[in-house]
């Protein structure tokens, strides 16, 4: 297969992209040790925010790399036949106090189901629920079309 086109999708084709998806990889650095997760999203195309309900373990990895609103990058993408488009956020992850929770905040979180994928060998009362926005400083996509008749 060989690179037959390349393009940067515009604002209205990432919004589009991301509204279709409710699911993508979160990866998360702490100094130069990386961390990836698959994770459920809600999305606000008027401010580029992304709410997200990470669930964890008082022990886990997760909650480690949480701990310090870290530069986070999310990444969400699809494939159709040769096409294939994906996008990029990156911004800093805030977690969000329950108290301050908004209507607006409520409609955005209720779109980031629990991805199917999660498993926990806790019982869920070991379990921790913590809300957080991504604000994405950048939002980038990008749209590739392979050509599949040169191996």
């Amino acid at each position: 297969m060989s690179l037959d086109q390349q393009t940067e999708l515009s604002s209205d084709a990432i919004d589009e992209l991301l509204a279709r998806h409710e699911t993508g990889v979160l990866t998360l650095a702490r100094s130069d040790e990386p961390y990836a997760i698959p994770i459920s999203y809600g999305y606000d195309p008027e401010s580029n925010r992304f709410y997200l309900r990470l669930v964890s373990t008082p022990e886990s990895e997760k909650r480690q790399f949480l701990t310090s609103s870290p530069q986070a990058r999310l990444v969400i993408y699809e494939e159709e036949g040769r096409t294939y488009r994906s996008v990029i956020a990156e911004g800093t992850l805030n977690q969000v106090d329950p108290d301050e929770m908004t209507v607006e905040h409520i409609v955005q979180y209720g779109d980031a189901k629990r991805p199917l994928f999660e498993i926990w060998g806790e019982t869920k009362r070991n379990l921790d629920i913590q809300l957080f926005e991504l604000d994405a400083e950048t939002l980038s996509g990008r749209k590739v079309v392979v050509d599949e008749d040169e191996e």
